[in-house]
């Protein structure tokens, strides 16, 4: 099999390829990655030397290139992480988030059309898997749980690219009856993830004993999902999802962006204890500061992950706290994590 993985030099896609060539033997990867400030080649430094991985420096919305990698590699496998994700970064340019979440997905959607198309036979199991996100559903109150049939209701301008992303897969299946399924998961955390992200900047700040910036009063919640259960769950919707289905992918650990960082600041002080400084902080928790709250601020996400533990037997095998420790343990020896396939 030959599988085109999109945006593979970034934190989901990266740990999702070392996860697959080490899980799989009968696989090529051709990673295409425009390498933005979300890129970096040397989460990929195991696969360098691996004959079954390639690395393409290009973009989703060059037509041109897309389909050539296409003709060159015989793609029979799409799996799409490209996107633009940060949302702060989509209420200062939302232009940028239109034109790669959806033009780009646009221009992938129709390569492998055209191309899967013109030999049918040939690649009638070709698939292709979209990777998205809870936020597309909007927030929820106290109660509730975002499911397959969530209707959509988008806050930022980045949710709203990727809703729009969304229903161009969908699109597809029932314009044309392409291979497509999408996934809509939780927030990630693990090795590999952008040092601008939530639980990297808490961990950064700490260790530099920096003040701890957290939105608002720090009560916005949101599920989590260790990196390493999300690779196990596209996996398991790649090869065994139902043609033109959605899943809604979770780990079961809702937590506020307060609770985070007090547990971030807890585990700092029993491996790495502060020894009093001049500011008199001995705790790292000390460094946590209340800044003000970005605008359309969603409040609560939560996963009800039944349709994929059932259809599929998917369920998480790390809890929050087994994952945030190895989390912390892979920033705190960052310069080492490059060395093996291991996520």
């Amino acid at each position: 099999m030959n599988l085109l993985i999109t945006g593979g030099a970034g934190f989901i896609g990266s740990n999702f390829i070392l996860y697959m060539l080490e899980k799989h033997e009968d696989i090529r990867i051709i990673n295409l990655d425009k390498l933005t400030y979300a890129g970096n080649l040397d989460h990929l430094k195991a696969a360098e030397k691996d004959p079954r991985y390639f690395f393409v420096k290009g973009d989703i919305c060059d037509q041109s290139l897309v389909k050539n990698l296409f003709t060159k590699y015989c793609i029979d496998g799409v799996i799409h992480f490209a996107a633009e994700s940060h949302v702060d970064n989509s209420i200062k340019n939302p232009q940028a988030f239109i034109e790669t979440n959806v033009g780009g997905t646009a221009t992938l959607l129709e390569a492998a059309r055209q191309f899967w198309m013109n030999d049918a036979n040939a690649y009638q199991s070709a698939r292709f898997l979209h990777i998205s996100t809870d936020e597309v559903f909007g927030t929820l109150g106290e109660e509730g749980f975002f499911t397959e049939d969530t209707p959509y209701a988008p806050n930022s301008p980045y949710s709203a690219s990727k809703a729009a992303s969304d229903l161009l897969v969908r699109s597809y299946f029932h314009t044309f009856n392409m291979n497509v399924v999408t996934t809509n998961c939780s927030n990630n955390f693990g090795p590999r993830q952008h040092e601008e992200k939530l639980i990297p900047t808490i961990i950064r700040k700490a260790l530099a004993l920096e003040k701890i910036p957290i939105y608002g009063s720090g009560k916005n919640i949101r599920d989590w999902i260790y990196i390493h259960d999300h690779c196990r769950a596209l996996e398991k919707v790649f090869f065994d999802g139902k043609i033109g289905d959605s899943y809604v992918i979770g780990g079961h650990n809702e937590k506020s962006n307060i609770e985070i960082a007090l547990e971030i600041c807890g585990i700092l002080d029993d491996r790495i204890p502060i020894t009093r400084n001049e500011q008199g902080i001995i705790s790292y928790q000390q460094l946590i500061e209340f800044v003000e709250d970005r605008p359309g601020h969603d409040y609560r996400y939560a996963i009800d992950d039944a349709k994929i533990r059932k259809q599929l037997g998917f369920r998480p095998t790390y809890d929050f706290k087994k994952g945030m420790e190895e989390t912390i343990a892979y920033f705190l020896l960052k310069e080492n994590a490059y060395d093996v396939y291991s996520i």
